[in-house]
């Protein structure tokens, strides 16, 4: 559930700080104080659309915190933060959103600095929104599988698991098929260029490794009169007359002659004279290496012009002699399956026909079991129509196949909702003929269904009993209070019977302060309730047959909220 929700210089929110409670919660208030406002704020957490046009007059920014409590620890949204490496430890989610005059966006989960696609992810599974005019799932015929889909659940995830694996097996190697079965010309033209290529690959006889190598050597050859000088005025240090050498073995002498006389020298004399011993052995390697060095200008050209052929190469097919190489055994392989594409033509071929045999068995298998759960759904539908008074009202999944042979990512055929409202009048498809109340009171209805399976923690309704009113307003009160059973349920409501049943009801108002329009949130208990919903009754005038229909409201509402708990 959605815990607490931080707002500092949003729209005309200055800084606010609403604490949320479980089960239903109702925010009423004047039109314009800022209900809605405080549903856009939660939308961005979701990972909604940000604007500039967010942020307060004068602020450079616009700061919103959510902090929600999960209670089940393999909820899924854990899943997904355990994927991103964000720690889930206590089972809080804190989502932050920041957006700034600059027009960018920051995005924290539990203090991490994340994407607004991964924001969206996160707060998606925690967080469904349904507006007045938000019934995309409803009018998109394409959405409607996904909800058949979900109401199905764990009966239809391995099914959709096996057709989803092979259907990924299909698809590439049918495109790979289509590309052995190009035109002649352009077969013929990239055998040619793959042969050219790798002619050219396999005529350097690259080896890995090799240009770092002549790069040091390149390097000791451009500078041997540097080395070869410094080298011999090392040696002239050491075994020169009079130098280094001579002297340390005068020391050496002069302390053995002390050491005969005092032991106390005689490690010293010892370390001298390994060092003498050293250095000349030293001294006769270094003069060795001497008589050996010889600048070769021919093998510094030829190492030039190698370097420069690979380097050629690395422009066309790598970055380095080992991604060429890589490049060279990829078109090889891309080669040897065109110039024996008759024969893998063949295999492919065979291969193709029995994945799609296989293809169609899932897909068959996916269809059968997706009809048992649309007529599972149509009968749940059908109650939660009746008990919303459409009694009357017809529902039925139409499947649509698709031509034999055809299939794409999700099955063999295509599904919609088609509906009647009337009696007597035939079912046609849902995006066509349900007005705006009805499409409502079918989200309502499949709100209620899933709310139960969906794991969504916090479920928000803005306005969505706009135009109704007497027993279907009650109903929807009713319904909407059964979602929140299962997942904490935000509902901006102007209907009293809605406001009734909230279990925290919160009034926002607008203010003035300094000069400056500010949103406030008051959460109302006891008598000012009762008033709130006597104001919501009357429309304005506050009286006490007003007051006596409110208390009676509530009353009626408690009873029939203890009744579905």
């Amino acid at each position: 559930m959605l815990r607490e929700l931080d707002i500092k210089n949003f729209a005309i929110i200055d800084n606010l700080t609403v604490s949320f409670t479980e089960g239903l919660t109702v925010l009423t208030g004047e039109t314009g104080a800022g209900k809605s406002i405080i549903i856009d704020a939660v939308n961005l957490l979701a990972g909604g659309r940000g604007s500039q046009e967010f942020i307060r007059h004068g602020a450079s920014k616009a700061e919103i915190e959510g902090l929600f409590s999960i209670d089940d620890p393999k909820h899924p949204v854990f899943r997904k933060m355990e994927e991103i490496g964000i720690d889930f430890s206590e089972g809080d989610v804190l989502l932050r959103r920041e957006l700034n005059d600059k027009g960018k966006n920051v995005c924290r989960i539990n203090g991490k600095l994340v994407t607004i696609s991964i924001l969206r992810e996160v707060g998606g599974a925690l967080i469904d929104i349904h507006g007045q005019h938000e019934t995309q799932e409803l009018m998109d015929e394409k959405r409607h599988l996904h909800l058949l889909d979900q109401y199905s659940g764990k009966s239809l995830s391995k099914a959709k698991a096996s057709y989803a694996n092979t259907y990924e097996k299909y698809t590439k190697l049918k495109r790979e098929f289509s590309s052995y079965n190009e035109n002649e010309q352009q077969i013929a033209q990239r055998i040619d260029l793959l042969t050219f290529q790798l002619r050219e690959i396999e005529a350097a006889e690259l080896i890995a490794g090799e240009e770092e190598e002549l790069a040091l050597e390149r390097k000791k050859l451009q500078n041997f009169n540097k080395i070869y000088e410094s080298v011999s005025a090392a040696h002239e240090a050491i075994q020169g007359e009079s130098k280094g050498l001579d002297w340390v073995g005068s020391a050496m002498s002069e302390l053995e002659h002390a050491a005969s006389v005092d032991e106390t020298y005689q490690s010293h004399s010892e370390m001298v004279s390994g060092a003498f011993y050293q250095l000349q052995d030293t001294a006769t390697e270094i003069k060795r290496m001497l008589d050996d060095m010889e600048f070769d200008p021919a093998r510094l050209n030829e190492i030039e012009q190698r370097l420069a052929a690979i380097q050629s190469l690395k422009r066309k097919y790598g970055a380095s002699v080992e991604d060429i190489l890589i490049y060279q055994e990829t078109q090889t392989d891309e080669l040897d399956k065109l110039l024996n594409r008759d024969q893998r033509l063949q295999l492919d071929q065979q291969k193709l026909k029995e994945l799609k045999e296989d293809l169609k068995i899932d897909a068959e298998e996916l269809t059968l079991l997706r009809k048992k759960a649309a007529s599972r759904l149509s009968k749940d539908i059908m109650e939660q129509l009746r008990e919303l008074h459409m009694g009357k009202a017809s529902f039925e999944v139409v499947f649509e196949p698709f031509a034999p042979g055809k299939f794409d990512r999700n099955g063999g055929d295509s599904i919609a909702f088609h509906i009647s409202t009337n009696l007597g009048e035939p079912l046609k498809p849902l995006t066509k003929v349900a007005s705006g109340g009805e499409l409502s009171r079918m989200m309502l209805a499949l709100k209620t269904i899933f709310s139960k399976h969906q794991g969504i923690t916090s479920i928000i309704f803005d306005e969505v009993d706009t135009g109704v009113s007497g027993r279907v307003a009650q109903a929807i009160a009713e319904k909407i209070a059964a979602i929140s059973v299962h997942s904490q349920v935000l509902c901006i409501s102007h209907l009293p019977q809605v406001a009734a049943m909230a279990d925290q009801h919160l009034f926002i108002e607008k203010r003035i302060e300094k000069k400056r329009t500010i949103t406030a949130v008051h959460e109302l208990d006891g008598r000012e309730r009762t008033e709130e919903m006597s104001r919501m009754l009357s429309g304005a005038e506050i009286t006490e047959l007003t007051l006596q229909h409110a208390d009676e409201l509530l009353k009626l509402a408690k009873d029939r909220k203890l009744a579905m708990r």
